[in-house]
């Protein structure tokens, strides 16, 4: 694990131990998506259809710390397979110790590979601004600051741009968070796979403090409000 890895997880330990001083509902609120209303929010009024039969299309999208983000993703009922990395900026600068310089142009972001005969491009939307993260922070979410941290839609296609930006079109119009969506649609140029040890993070430490206050909650978000789409997901074989 890189230096600058340790230290977020020895800062979030920090704080953890604090917490009876700075009190527990404090770092919740931090973690939290506080603009997602508590109800699943609309479907996508523009989707594609569902394939008529089985293939696989890839999704990339970037919402805060990458950990949780997959940790969301890859219980989703039609999705093969997941993986953390950084778009946005050059292959040379796609490290976490350069990405966390906030320098790079970088965000974490996760390659989602689908079905698209299982799940649809404007479900996978609607989980991502539902759960996955709160689309009206800047540059941030939570306590992670720095556009790395950035809300971004990397589309691979002109179906995608299209849908992601009718659905915050139509999010927008329908005022369903209280502030305005700012969650960037940009074209994919590449994608660059994150070090081993950030695979499956969340899995991997349940009890770690960051992923039991800023992840779990996700988890346990997309279980309640989307229990059709939910898998119980155990880790990639």
């Amino acid at each position: 694990m890189s230096p600058a890895a340790v230290a977020r997880i020895e800062g979030v330990n920090m704080i953890a131990r604090l917490l009876p001083f700075l009190g527990f509902s404090l770092l919740i609120l931090g973690c939290a998506a506080s603009a997602a209303p508590k109800m699943p929010i609309p479907a996508a009024s523009t989707d594609a259809p569902l394939a008529a039969g089985a293939g696989k299309e890839t999704a990339v999208f970037a919402g805060g710390c990458f950990w949780g983000t997959q940790a969301v993703f890859e219980r989703l009922k039609g999705v093969v397979k997941t993986t953390v990395g950084y778009s946005g900026g050059s292959a040379d600068t796609a490290t976490y110790n350069q990405v966390i310089t906030e320098t790079t142009g970088h965000a974490e972001s996760v390659e989602v590979v689908y079905d698209p005969s299982k799940i649809t491009y404007g479900q996978l939307l609607r989980i991502f601004f539902s759960v996955a993260h709160d689309p009206t922070e800047l540059n941030r979410q939570g306590p992670d600051v720095g556009t790395s941290y950035r809300s971004v839609i990397f589309y691979a296609n002109d179906d995608q741009k299209r849908i992601a930006t009718a659905y915050i079109a139509q999010l927008d119009a329908a005022k369903v968070f209280p502030k305005r969506i700012v969650t960037e649609v940009t074209p994919l140029k590449a994608f660059y796979r994150a070090e081993d040890y950030h695979q499956d993070y969340a899995l991997k430490n349940p009890y770690n403090p960051y992923i039991k206050i800023c992840d779990l909650p996700k988890i346990a978000d997309l279980q309640q409000q989307f229990p059709q789409l939910f898998v119980d997901y155990k880790g990639q074989p």
